[in-house]
């Protein structure tokens, strides 16, 4: 048979199948054979034989009784046809021997019952979609017909084995249907063809799926006419999958969907005209989030407040200027000086957390959830340095936690461990020796680092701070979506990435990485001097590795109602915070982008420093 099933064939289907349902047909024996099968494939009558050829049994020195008897016995523990001491070959071998024993009609008949029995039973799971359903269905078939074609039960049986292999063809031709897009929204296509299936077996539990998943693509035509924002036929392609199957918590949860992604979309279109408008004097700048205003208007909904929100920005950037995406400035500070560079990250959108395939995510690092930047933001392009802290301590006379307890965590050389130490402050490195004033200071905690802040937003008038959680995993990522900042798996040899824990790094006495990366050395044991390694596409150092770094953000055991807008997730008087960022003493999985850990606001050690914020 062809691989497709031509339209008139369907309708002639169409005609057999209503009357299989109507009424079944009487066929004589000879009819039943020829028929025997309507074949999906090529291959199906090869697989489906039409007869069966009953095994030998072995009748020497037995009388017809016995092979009666055996027979009856396999008939009751339901046993009709499988091999020679099967009901049915031991009543044939008992017939050949003994045709005019009265007692063997009576027994034909309870087995030609029995055997039509277990057909419709197997008719059941063909519908069912039981494993092997067909093939037993067929086998059984092939039996009925050696055994008493012109049986009235069986003729009946073997007519609505005939209409279940035209409704196998139908299933196949809506699969093909499906596949091929006719989906028979308005006409014939996959639609009817389940449908039709369904009327002549109601329980067919492929057909209820294929409608199902007519439903799902009709909902994705839908889909893919929100994502280019053609809304008419989004409202077309959903009124057309309402009408295929009753469901709807289903058609529920894809206008949930698609309402979200209008919104989205008007969300999207407003952060790119902001994004226009970081810099005014750009060319076209202006009409080009003009016409994003123009599109955000066909597409809004009357409560879609981003729209007037636009138009006001639009008219504040014809007067002011803005900064631009990836520029870098240091600001003036008013006792002398200059601060820290800064970078403007752009605004934008992505993935916060750990990836479904992520096989070290942990139940902290999920659910993944989007997260949208509505306006860009500066952060320091790297660490904060000792001699910038010590800016920050000549002006203010600032007396940091380790100095108040007089103890910090220090890296011991001698036993490869960390330990506490006594006298140990923001002007010592990671072993407690005094630091060099180009590395990021260490030994401070949450509350040193926001004072450092806070001074410098006196200090320039401007509005510094510790970035959120959701703004360093973002400018961790820059644009990237994998496993880790740099990629998939572990760094290469070169050119380096950043101060990590490799297998090839040495410490001052010979110390190295029970668990660090293969192959890779940065050529540092402690904190490097911050910027030595290469930006990331946002212009950012050390967002992976040299130490990690205190956030603005209180400790949450995951995501759940976690702010979508790139906020911090502040609560008042937390004790534990986020810290984010590999350091030079972290295990490969804690340089992953999405790894994050709690620590408690006043710890101080080697590995945790920080970076400062600007608002623009």
């Amino acid at each position: 048979m062809p691989n497709a099933l031509s339209r008139a064939c369907r309708l002639a289907l169409f005609v057999a199948l209503a009357g299989c349902a109507r009424q079944e047909p009487a066929l004589d024996a000879g009819d039943a054979l020829r028929r025997g099968i309507v074949t999906v494939g090529a291959d199906e009558a090869s697989r489906y034989p039409l007869t069966w050829t009953p095994p030998a049994v072995a009748v020497e020195g037995t009388t017809p009784g016995q092979q009666l008897r055996k027979a009856r016995e396999a008939a009751t523990r339901g046993d009709l046809f499988a091999n020679a001491d099967s009901a049915i070959p031991r009543l044939l071998a008992a017939e050949r021997m003994a045709v005019e024993d009265p007692s063997i009609p009576p027994l034909r008949a309870s087995i030609v019952d029995a055997l039509v029995a277990q057909g419709d039973r197997a008719l059941a799971d063909v519908g069912a979609d039981a494993p092997d359903a067909n093939a037993r269905l067929h086998a059984i078939a092939a039996v009925a017909r050696t055994l008493d074609a012109t049986s009235p039960a069986v003729r009946l049986f073997l007519a609505r084995v005939d209409a279940s292999d035209k409704l196998e063809s139908l299933l196949e031709l809506g699969r093909r249907d499906l596949a091929d897009g006719r989906l028979g929204e308005t006409g014939i296509g996959a639609i009817a063809d389940f449908k039709e299936v369904l009327r002549s077996r109601p329980a067919d539990v492929r057909a209820g799926q294929g409608l199902v998943d007519v439903q799902l693509a009709l909902v994705q035509r839908a889909l893919a006419a929100a994502a280019v924002r053609d809304y008419p036929n989004v409202l077309r392609w959903m009124a057309h999958a309402n009408t295929v199957r009753r469901d709807d918590a289903l058609m529920a949860t894809q206008w949930g969907y698609i309402e979200r992604q209008r919104i989205a979309q008007i969300e999207a279109l407003h952060a790119d005209a902001r994004i226009h408008l970081q810099d005014p004097a750009q060319r076209d700048a202006i009409p080009r989030a003009q016409a994003d205003l123009a599109e955000m208007k066909r597409i809004a909904v009357p409560a879609d407040g981003l729209v007037p929100d636009l138009a006001r920005r639009i008219d504040l950037a014809i007067h002011y200027g803005q900064f631009a995406p990836g520029q870098q400035f240091r600001e003036a500070l008013r006792a002398g000086g200059i601060g820290p560079r800064v970078v403007v990250v752009p605004r934008g959108g992505f993935m916060m957390g750990a990836a479904p395939d992520d096989p070290d995510a942990r139940k902290a690092e999920l659910p993944a959830h989007p997260v949208l930047f509505r306006r860009g933001f500066a952060l320091a392009a790297t660490e904060v340095t000792v001699g910038q802290y010590a800016q920050f301590i000549a002006g203010t006379g600032y007396v940091t936690r380790a100095e108040r307890r007089g103890h910090s965590i220090v890296y011991d050389e001698r036993s490869g461990n960390f330990a506490r130490r006594s006298g140990v402050t923001w002007r010592e490195d990671y072993r407690g020796a005094p630091a060099s004033n180009d590395t990021p200071v260490v030994h401070v905690d949450v509350n040193d680092a926001e004072a450092y802040a806070r001074w410098l937003s006196d200090q320039t008038g401007r509005p510094y701070r510790l970035p959120s959680e959701a703004e360093f995993e973002y400018a961790l990522r820059a644009g990237g979506k994998s496993l880790f900042p740099w990629g998939g798996g572990a760094p290469a040899p070169a050119p380096r990435v950043g101060n990590l824990t490799g297998q090839l790094d040495r410490s001052p006495t010979g110390h190295d990485w029970a668990n660090g990366f293969p192959d890779y050395g940065d050529g540092a044991w402690g904190p490097a001097p911050a910027g030595r390694y290469p930006a990331n596409a946002f212009g950012l150092h050390d967002m992976e590795g040299n130490v990690s770094e205190w956030t603005a953000d209180c400790w949450h055991q995951g995501y759940r109602r976690a702010p979508s807008d790139g906020a911090g997730w502040i609560n008042p008087g937390c004790r534990s915070r986020v810290v984010r960022g590999g350091s030079w003493a972290s295990s490969p999985s804690q340089d992953r982008a999405a790894w994050r850990m709690a620590q408690p606001h006043d710890a101080t050690n080697a590995r945790t420093g920080f970076r400062v914020a600007r608002d623009l």
